[in-house]
């Protein structure tokens, strides 16, 4: 059989005429979609001939996942306030790699990178200080709303860039097991992904589960709420059917046994998990704000509902539950919204033309 019968385990991606130099700087934690996108980038933009300089905070299993996919990752304290080291071994590892251009991530990597013989830009994922980029020559939005909202803080326009993230492609994963989560196979499934944190805002789907009976909620994630959530699945009489498993790694296995995917966020710059859910051909239904509000056409790839609105949510969960037709249009719609706007392809193609781009100004 020849090579060609055996289909690329990545997508082709075309390769840089001459290898790019670029350092991927974050400090962040060990869990988060911006951290995880971070290493799905630096792997990415390797396989596509950049030559990728990882700098990360020092943490283990992040650094083995670079390293296994072929990076030597640079791992620092990125400690505040009082931290003497960081600063001087970043510029000098950034001597060392000599690249062109260097992506801080967030505010905390961008306050440490240095200026140097390269073009630095500042990665946000939210609505950050703009004074914790002020070294930065250029500025990367994954949402065109938070684009907007860096031209309105007075940053030049022809400096602001719209990146998005790409998120792996979830089509075929095994379901997860449903009697491992204490779900019954016959139950309908719901699914909720991230921190467990305020802004995530899981007390509202906990609050719609008494006006579904018999539907389970799967919340996958660790934070200050686990204990907040879980008295509050108490006090409202649906503990049982309120399932914490903490942080996963099998979240395209989460997927594929979910019946529908649910985003009630106070606060959601972007929303990594639409993405994921639209990947595994899930239905969704989130609240209108944010980047949820800006990747989902109402009614066409997701279902939109007021935050902070719990009977809200209750009748729109119901009505993805109850329509198979509907729920099934929502999904193909969302799938052909990863496949053309936030697969690896077209977000790589477009972060590798604006590297190339700022790399020659």
């Amino acid at each position: 059989m020849s090579r060609a019968d055996h289909p690329s385990p990545h997508p082709a991606i075309p390769r840089p005429a001459a290898p790019l130099r670029v350092a991927q700087v974050i400090a962040g934690a060990p869990h988060g979609g911006a951290e995880l996108f971070y290493e799905r980038l630096c792997i990415a933009l390797h396989r596509a001939g950049v030559a990728v300089l990882p700098v990360i905070r020092r943490q283990a299993e992040r650094a083995a996942r670079l390293r296994a996919a072929g990076l030597a990752p640079v791992e620092l304290g990125f400690a505040k306030p009082l931290d003497l080291l960081t600063g001087p071994r970043l510029t000098t590892a950034l001597r060392s790699f000599a690249p062109r251009v260097v992506v801080g991530w967030m505010s905390r990597a961008a306050q440490f990178a240095p200026g140097g013989d390269w073009v630095l830009c500042g990665r946000l994922g939210g609505y950050y200080d703009l004074r914790n980029f002020r070294r930065c020559d250029h500025l990367l939005g994954n949402t065109r709303h938070l684009v907007d909202w860096i031209i309105t803080q007075g940053w030049p326009g022809a400096r602001a860039h719209y990146l998005p993230n790409f998120v792996d492609d979830m089509i075929g994963a095994s379901p997860a097991s449903r009697a491992a989560l204490g779900v019954p196979d016959t139950a309908k499934l719901l699914l909720g992904l991230g921190r467990l944190h305020r802004n995530k805002a899981f007390d509202v789907l906990i609050r719609a589960l008494p006006r579904l009976p018999g539907v389970h909620a799967v919340i996958a994630g660790e934070g200050e709420e686990r204990a907040a959530l879980a008295d509050l699945a108490r006090a409202e009489g649906v503990a049982e059917r309120v399932h914490l498993p903490g942080w996963r790694g099998d979240v395209a296995c989460l997927l594929a046994t979910a019946d529908l995917f649910v985003c009630p966020s106070r606060q959601e710059p972007l929303g990594n998990m639409v993405i994921e859910a639209w990947s595994a051909r899930r239905p969704v239904v989130a609240a209108a704000i944010g980047g949820p509000a800006e990747l989902i056409a109402p009614g066409r790839t997701g279902l939109l509902v007021p935050p902070e609105d719990a009977p809200a949510l209750a009748a729109a969960i119901a009505q993805a539950l109850d329509d198979h037709d509907l729920s099934t249009a929502l999904a193909e719609a969302g799938r052909a919204r990863y496949e053309a706007d936030f697969a690896e392809a077209p977000v790589l193609s477009r972060w590798l033309d604006f590297l190339a781009s700022v790399e020659k100004a």
